[in-house]
């Protein structure tokens, strides 16, 4: 049935992956706009159900992926290539690090890298701490690094990891369903391995849809700031038309044409702001401040990455980081196939290294400026930055740019830099759920490519529309849950594959039950560097 309607509509889709994850996406967007306030407070309930009680699954899973990571990394396993043993990296090391700062991290710093520094600094969220202290300065810049370092990068690193062995080692399409393979066997090419693709393209179409959101909160503060454009509903769903159109227009023409040019200015435009922060700021304090983080950040790194409020009855991390990783954990597909797509002839060794710490530094470096002037403008009471953070966190950015000379103009460009983050995540999330839905031998159809585009929009605005940022934080902790339990799998997927792999045994051997026999494998089976993998043409 599912067929038919694919000719008649004449689409190139897997039938059972389009047609489920936009049926589930439509069923959503027509209970939710009818009945808003009902939608809004069962995901609510539902959120405060998975903070109570799986708020510690989502914080020891992460901190447990980043433990993997650095293991495979230092491990035996961390000379396997992400290719033929002969294969060679396709980008050299400065521009592959140029194309993963650009990889999912814009979106997310430019709402939060002045709201959430002074929002723990002017309430701490621990005890004994006084706002507005020194200890109050310091945790939260450690408490904001920890929130966009090495555990944000863990989410996205591990999918490009496991999506870049299996497609370029393996030959499998470049789709989630082929990390399970080595669990799942030819089942990943049925239902099993398209309820893995729709869980990936809906945590990827509302991950996307909430940081649509939040860039559509924060634009219409800035026009409110600049111009007095009325905050209202209206407003945001009339930006969120104006971004949709413009990301359909550029997914459209297509990834060198649209995509790839919207990318290299929206980093031009981030780094003249983020310069002008630097030289226009308190430049000592600001690189005095951003060595001590450093510091701090590792410090705290270990218990931090394990605390859980246990004797603390509190809603602080399901607001911040439960919020946060879930948040990620939805874009972990779209962020894993984009790193996946430029990592082709690294070592795993090289990989994690690279996806793990460069981004990390650069978030140091983008939290530095931004937080620690954000914190020297509240220390100094030039303006009453905390208050208007508190009040309505999307106001931050242009509220703290008032303490600048040209502030008109910095906030202007703040609002052009934020555009052009959300429509590159737009039209690259696009892109990619296209690819999530079809076969490898199907064409891209323009159409299905604006759908999905078109899709985020409405579903963007149905969230803002059901109960602004409280209703974004709600749906996306809830439905990242599934997708941190595929993370788990994938993992372990990963590991079965990199043990057959290093003792010489074949994708077909390891998932036929072969690769392991209960005798030890001879001296022969272990020498990785006759190891040639084989071809798996499937789609």
């Amino acid at each position: 049935m599912l067929e038919r309607l694919q000719r008649r509509l004449g689409l190139q889709t897997i039938p059972g992956v389009f047609f489920t994850s936009a049926g589930v996406a439509t069923l959503f967007v027509a209970l939710a706009v009818p009945f808003d306030e009902a939608v809004a407070g069962s995901f609510g309930l539902l959120t405060g159900w998975v903070a109570r009680n799986l708020g510690w699954f989502y914080i020891l899973s992460v901190s447990a992926l980043l433990i993997f990571l650095l293991g495979l990394a230092v491990s035996r396993y961390g000379d396997i290539r992400l290719g033929a043993d002969d294969s060679r990296p396709d980008y050299s090391n400065l521009t592959w690090f140029t194309m993963l700062f650009a990889a999912g991290i814009g979106t997310i710093l430019m709402f939060w890298g002045v709201a959430e520094p002074v929002s723990h600094f002017s309430s701490p969220p621990f005890d004994g701490v006084q706002a507005g202290s020194e200890q109050a300065a310091s945790d939260a810049m450690t408490i904001a690094l920890y929130h966009f370092g090495l555990h944000t990068w863990t989410i996205f690193a591990l999918p490009g990891l496991a999506i870049g062995y299996f497609a370029y080692r393996h030959n499998l399409p470049m789709r989630i369903s082929s990390l399970f393979y080595p669990i799942l066997g030819e089942r990943v090419y049925g239902p099993w391995g398209w309820a893995v693709d729709v869980i990936a393209v809906l945590g990827t179409l509302f991950g996307v849809a909430t940081s649509l959101g939040l860039g559509t909160l924060q634009l219409n503060s800035g026009l409110n700031y600049l111009f007095g454009t009325p905050s209202s509903g209206l407003v945001q769903v009339a930006l969120i038309t104006v971004i949709t159109s413009i990301a359909a227009t550029s997914v459209a023409l297509g990834l060198d044409k649209g995509v790839r040019r919207l990318s290299q200015l929206n980093i031009l435009l981030a780094m003249a702001l983020l310069a002008f922060v630097l030289i226009a700021g308190p430049t000592v304090f600001i690189a005095e401040g951003m060595v001590q983080s450093v510091g701090d950040y590792f410090d705290a790194l270990p218990w931090l990455a394990f605390w859980t409020e246990t004797f603390k009855d509190t809603d602080w991390q399901r607001q911040w980081t439960l919020f946060y990783w879930a948040w990620t954990i939805s874009w972990a597909p779209y962020v894993g196939i984009f790193i996946a797509r430029i990592s082709r002839g690294r070592t795993i060794r090289e990989f994690v290294a690279g996806v793990l710490f460069a981004p990390t530094a650069f978030t140091l470096v983008w939290f530095g400026i931004f937080g620690l002037s954000a914190i020297n403008v509240e220390m100094g009471g030039e303006i009453a930055l905390a208050e208007q953070v508190h009040k309505d966190p999307s106001v931050a950015i242009f509220a703290f740019l008032e303490a600048f000379p040209f502030s008109g103009v910095a906030s202007a460009l703040s609002v052009v830099i934020i555009v052009v983050f959300f429509t590159t995540s737009s039209d690259s999330a696009s892109l990619v759920i296209d690819m999530l839905t079809r076969r490898d031998d199907q064409p891209s159809l323009v159409r299905q490519r604006i759908f999905w585009a078109v899709a985020q929009g409405v579903i963007a605005a149905t969230l803002l529309l059901a109960g602004g940022l409280d209703a974004l934080q709600n749906v996306i902790t809830s439905l990242g849950l599934p997708f941190c339990i595929l993370l788990i799998f994938m993992a372990v997927a990963l590991f079965r594959a990199l043990r057959a792999d290093y003792r010489g045994y074949s994708m077909n051997e390891l998932v036929h039950g072969r690769a392991f026999p209960e005798v030890e494998a001879s001296s022969e089976t272990k020498q990785e560097s006759e190891y040639v993998p084989e071809a798996v043409d499937r789609n």
